[in-house]
């Protein structure tokens, strides 16, 4: 048994002498829990492709339940979190799985009726530093949790996170092993490969390591800065720098965030990409304006974990437009309806366009475009507080991968306990 298995299995014996601490501990009385419920249904269309499978279509009830104690008194401070995790087979077929809402049997290719998994966190703290052993949702450059389907995705491994002063933090760990979305157990990790991204690992493909560290700096309320390094071990490294700037202007606020990922082979693999990017919003009332461009250099394109979302600014509902010398674009806008009476209801309309995409060496001319259109309701007040109703509209076209029409409607509710 590994070290974090040992752990989760300590902290489940632990657990009940936990439990009945005085109801005046802190551990107790600062705990907070609650249930997130997200029905969801899935249809990617590919038969205007001439794909072998006509389309992906299938629709599922998930569950998360959260709990997340406080810590006991005093300097040093010891807690504990757990997540439930349950997704449930609404409906579903062989010949249209593949959606990433359910995990599907290794024997025969269908979808489960049903998975699940428990994770538990145990939380160490020393004045503003915290320390997390077990199960962990990242929000990492490096090592971003891919939470677009029904259930999150979560890492298994330690993550400290340590407050230098008001505006300096810093972030250090390791991951051993890797949850997919549509899966309850765990694995090893590896990188996104082939296609047009180009990236390939010889040998062995996974590693049971990835390190990363970082650190984040705000000079003033409008303006921060970040480094993070990650390393899955033996396959690539990645230096991630971001800077983010927003000031008034003209009746808004105009903001700019700019990004820039070297990552390259750490012994195993052909990874070398340099990542560039800038965007600009400006927000006035209940508009939102944005244009961005992302550039990829390098003999492959970007690299990150198999599973994963890439901190990209063009990772939207299809694709991220990270393929080998890719150059891409994007126009959005962003509309709520508040102040015509409709809090709580939100429109947003984006188109990406991508070229330059190197498929074989030398061949520079291989192009594609996505066109988004998000609409999302929130009841505001009453019994149905909270409920939300979000249908997201995709259509992809490429001239070297199947072309897409995807639709997803997904219904969700949060209370808590």
């Amino acid at each position: 048994m590994n070290t974090m298995k040992l752990l989760q299995a300590t902290l489940l014996t632990a657990l009940p002498g936990l439990l009945i601490l005085p109801a005046h501990a802190d551990f107790l009385q600062d705990a907070e829990s609650r249930i997130e419920l997200r029905n969801f249904y899935f249809n990617r269309d590919f038969r205007q492709s001439g794909a072998a499978q006509s389309k992906a279509d299938e629709w599922a009830q998930g569950v998360r339940a959260y709990w997340q104690s406080g810590y006991t008194a005093g300097r040093v401070g010891v807690g504990l979190d757990a997540i439930g995790l349950l997704g449930i087979k609404l409906d579903s077929s062989p010949d249209r799985t593949g959606t990433g809402l359910l995990k599907r049997d290794r024997s025969d290719g269908r979808a489960m009726s049903e998975y699940g998994e428990l994770g538990l966190t145990a939380k160490l703290r020393l004045d503003e530093h915290v320390l997390r052993l077990g199960t962990l949702i990242p929000t990492l450059p490096v090592a971003m949790h891919n939470d677009s389907r029904l259930l999150p995705q979560t890492f298994r491994g330690g993550w400290l996170q340590a407050q230098g002063n008001d505006a300096l933090s810093f972030d250090l760990g390791r991951f051993d092993a890797i949850n997919l979305r549509d899966s309850s157990d765990y694995q090893s990790m590896q990188p996104v490969q082939g296609g047009a991204r180009n990236v390939i690992v010889t040998g062995k493909q996974q590693s049971n390591a990835f390190d990363f560290a970082g650190a984040t700096y705000a000079f003033s309320p409008d303006t921060r800065a970040s480094y993070h390094y990650g390393e899955l071990d033996s396959i690539y490294r990645q230096h991630y720098l971001t800077l983010n700037h927003s000031r008034a202007l003209g009746g808004g606020s105009l903001n700019a965030n700019l990004r820039y990922a070297d990552s390259s082979d750490a012994g195993r693999s052909n990874v070398d990409n340099r990542m560039t990017s800038l965007a600009l919003s400006w927000q006035s009332g209940m508009h939102r304006l944005a244009s961005s461009y992302q550039q990829m250099d390098g003999n492959t394109g970007f690299a990150y974990l198999q599973g994963t979302d890439p901190f990209l600014v063009h990772l939207v509902q299809i694709n991220d437009f990270a393929n080998r010398g890719e150059h891409s674009w994007q126009v959005r806008h962003d509309y709520s309806f508040a102040d015509l009476g409709l809090p709580g209801l939100k429109l947003m309309n984006r188109y990406t366009h991508g070229d330059n995409i190197n498929i074989v060496s030398g061949s520079d001319n291989a192009s594609e475009w996505e066109r988004n259109t998000d609409l999302a309701y929130t009841i505001q007040s009453g019994p149905l507080e909270n409920l939300s109703l979000h249908w997201r509209n995709a259509t992809y076209r490429s001239s070297f991968a199947s072309d897409m029409d995807e639709n997803r409607f997904i219904i969700g509710y949060t209370f808590s306990l």
